[in-house]
């Protein structure tokens, strides 16, 4: 067993132990000298060092992976942590024993990824990566603190401006698009559904007054819902009308089929989402002028129809799926311009939209343009 002292200026304890080298890293020579005292001492009663604390931060991943990751996390949230772990994590700490890895290096990852043109809110998320591996790795015991928690995350931006289209607007759109397209844009519209848990969707699901929401669609693979909890969902009237329709033109029978199923019959893999975005969703929204718009972004029209309803907030939280505190901080704006005094039903309102589309050109109403 040795101290030797490091370019870097830090001092390092070295050791054989099974037939393997180890070492652990300081900042402090007197740190350095009691660590190697203890483990002296250790040693002369028979007790072991600790090996696990010489794993590289590439090696511990593994282990995070599959007892923190997959477990607890939403499978389109393990995706995405695989890229940031692929794509900014490793490349630049794997190396690193987790011993080494301290304040003065994370803040310096932190900087070399700005100074590299990485985004601040990707750098944001890279950080909340590596601090969720340190985090297990302190709980463990493995290190005595974690050292993200130290250091200043780059600002996050301000979360996009809840827009919700409003119900004629909607009904533009769906009369753009053809019957399966229009009806999808129903789902998310009037029922509030996240795109995976829309194309999760089964008809056996499907009630009379209710939407049962237990499942989402990642990867092409049923998984979770985003939360992890199955919700109930209000049945507006004519989006009942819109999926009855839709059954009847050509929808696949049985009680445990997808609504939106792939021509296979199968469900939707990520870059069919991406190709019906791309392809179907924003040429249908540019030409009834909406720029920018997203498929997710019909989930706050769902809850602008609730909230001029006067439903609570935990009512309108409960319907979107979400907590209470969450719904607030997305949709505090909306709340604040209810007006009491002029609540309106959301089935009156969505009916009242049909009709006022249709009017613009009778020759061509949703009807026709759904079978074209």
């Amino acid at each position: 067993m040795s101290i030797r002292r490091k370019a870097n200026g830090r001092y390092e304890v070295r050791w054989t132990e099974g037939g393997k080298r180890h070492g652990r890293t300081f900042d402090r020579k007197s740190d350095a000298a009691a660590f190697e005292l203890d483990a002296r001492r250790r040693r002369q009663l028979g007790g072991l060092l600790v090996p696990d604390l010489d794993v590289t931060l590439a090696e511990f991943c593994a282990e995070w992976w599959l007892l923190h990751v997959v477990p607890n996390l939403a499978a389109q949230t393990q995706l995405n942590y695989a890229w940031l772990r692929d794509k900014h994590v490793l490349p630049r700490l794997g190396n690193y024993r987790l011993t080494e890895i301290s304040p003065r290096l994370v803040n310096r990852y932190r900087a070399e990824l700005l100074v590299d043109g990485v985004g601040p809110p990707t750098v944001r998320k890279a950080l909340a990566v590596l601090q969720s591996m340190l985090a297990m790795a302190e709980q463990e015991e493995r290190i005595a603190s974690n050292p993200v928690a130290k250091i200043r995350k780059p600002s996050q931006l301000p979360a996009r401006r809840a827009d919700p289209l409003s119900p004629y607007t909607v009904e533009r759109l769906r009369r753009e698009l053809g019957m399966r397209d229009a009806t999808l844009v129903s789902v998310l519209a009037y029922a509030g559904l996240r795109p995976g848990e829309a194309l999760a969707l089964r008809w056996n699901r499907v009630g009379e007054r209710s939407i049962s929401v237990e499942s989402s669609i990642a990867l092409g693979k049923e998984t979770r819902t985003k939360t992890g909890r199955a919700r109930t969902v209000r049945l507006l009237g004519p989006l009942a009308q819109d999926l009855s329709e839709w059954r009847e033109a050509g929808s696949r029978s049985g009680s445990c089929e997808l609504v939106f199923p792939r021509a296979d019959g199968s469900p939707w893999v990520p870059d069919d989402w991406k190709r019906w975005r791309r392809r179907i969703f924003q040429p249908a929204s540019r030409r009834i002028g909406l720029q920018g718009a997203r498929p997710y972004d019909l989930r706050s029209s769902f809850v602008s129809l609730l909230i001029a309803e006067g439903r609570t907030v935990l009512d309108v939280a409960m319907q979107a799926g979400h907590g209470a505190e969450t719904c607030l901080r997305h949709y505090a704006r909306l709340f604040a311009e209810q007006d009491l005094d002029q609540r309106a039903s959301a089935e009156d309102q969505i009916s009242s939209a049909r009709r006022r589309v249709r009017g613009v050109d009778p020759g061509r109403g949703l009807d026709a343009d759904a079978d074209s």
